[in-house]
């Protein structure tokens, strides 16, 4: 009988060997994921990180033009599948998005993963895209994004017509020829008070595209205006093709990924954009500092030679 006894402690205690080191290791490794935002792409089908957050700022990650030995830890530490992240629309979690497979091995996006996105709100197609995250979003967070009404469409046409022509573009050009690759409604604040993201374009002449990326609110007046805006005229020499119906596909466009709080301020969620290109996706991130829309990150991710 004590020798029974004796065989059951001894088998406890090996099994307590084995137990406390793998726990430690979880331990470890948990500790070494920080949380990350990825942009959702492809209509909901594919990710790539856009950065990691590090006491409060957003710091780039692995590129897809990383070594394999950065790529495989990288996968192994976001891309298990079956782990779920947050899908956020609006600022706030409006569904997930769950890992299927990652293509460290494919020809051009090593660093991105093939998902499933799923939500009763979110329709990502096209120009709708969003934001997956390991970070839990603020429990006030508006979840508000729309489109816009027609009242507010027509108070910001107004303002990128000035805007355009300021700019030199033709006054008949920009009353007759203004074009959108989206103008979306968010609500950053919760003050129940809708700020305006759009991506626009005209063509002043046939061998040139003029485009404005902006965000829009509400001044003191109760007027929207320019709280950040960014303008760029591309000719055929500028764009990879030569092509520039290639920018009617969203090439070279800033467009609007959605909204998320991330650095723990609890003031205005920052606003994520990407700007497509032919090799490399950029990222850029607004917050309002002060009153005003600042750029506080800018991030690429390569994809292929093109």
């Amino acid at each position: 009988m004590k020798q029974k006894y004796a065989t059951e402690i001894i088998f406890f205690f090996l099994l307590c060997a084995l137990i406390v080191p793998s726990v430690a290791a979880q331990k470890r490794s948990a500790a070494k994921t920080k949380p990350i935002v990825f942009a959702v792409l492809m209509d909901g089908e594919r990710i790539e990180p856009i950065g990691e957050i590090d006491k409060g700022k957003l710091v780039g990650t692995v590129g897809g033009d990383a070594d394999a030995k950065s790529l495989s830890v990288f996968a192994q530490k976001y891309y298990r599948p079956k782990t779920a992240y947050n899908l956020i629309f609006g600022g706030a979690k409006n569904g997930t998005v769950t890992i299927n497979n990652f293509n460290t091995k494919s020809d051009c996006g090593k660093n991105s993963a093939n998902v499933t996105a799923q939500s009763t709100r979110a329709k990502l197609k096209g120009m709708v895209m969003g934001l997956a995250t390991s970070l839990t979003p603020p429990k006030n967070a508006s979840g508000v994004r729309r489109l816009p009404t027609a009242a507010e469409r027509a108070e910001v046409e107004a303002l990128v017509r000035a805007e355009f022509i300021k700019q030199g573009v033709s006054a008949t050009r920009a009353a007759k020829n203004l074009k959108y690759h989206n103008l979306t409604a968010l609500d950053v604040d919760g003050y129940k008070t809708a700020e305006l993201i759009g991506s626009f374009w005209t063509e002043n002449s046939a061998r040139e595209r003029n485009l404005l990326f902006f965000i829009a609110e509400k001044g003191k007046g109760g007027r929207y205006e320019f709280g950040f805006s960014e303008y760029s005229e591309i000719t055929p020499d500028k764009v990879m093709s030569g092509e520039l119906k290639d920018l009617d596909e969203g090439i070279y466009h800033e467009l609007l990924l959605d909204a998320l709080e991330y650095d723990g301020d609890d003031a205005a969620a920052e606003i994520f954009t990407v700007i497509k290109a032919f090799e490399s996706y950029s990222y850029n991130v607004y917050s309002r500092r002060k009153g005003k829309w600042t750029k506080v990150f800018e991030g690429s991710n390569y994809h292929c030679a093109y």
